[in-house]
């Protein structure tokens, strides 16, 4: 049988961690939204009002992209935490059959 050991108070601070690193990241995302979507032309001819619209489309292809690689992170930072307590609930719950055995083994 193999056995699993993690500490959970570790789990819990890396999804704490992971918390504050989505939140830099969905913060420097929005920071950059309007120079990556809103891009001038670098002069007043046809050509370059298109390749700006062209990079201004890739800016809201990433900004679209980005926002579900958000959405994924905070289910992952979710079940990470959720994890975190059912290992830990799991934890406790054996420590007290163990007790229970020793307090109820024959004497």
């Amino acid at each position: 049988m193999s056995f699993v050991l993690i500490a959970p108070e570790f789990v819990t601070a890396a999804a704490g961690d992971l918390t504050n690193l989505g939140s830099s990241i969905s913060a420097a995302n929005a920071s950059a939204a309007s120079a990556t979507t809103q891009v001038l032309a670098a002069g007043a001819d046809e050509v370059s009002a298109r390749i700006a619209a062209l990079f201004g489309g890739f800016g809201l292809e990433y900004q679209a992209i980005s926002a579900q690689v958000a959405a994924y992170h905070q289910r992952f930072v979710q079940a990470l935490s959720t994890g975190a307590g059912a290992y830990a609930s799991a934890e406790a719950a054996a420590a007290e059959q163990i007790v229970l055995g020793v307090i109820n083994a024959p004497t």
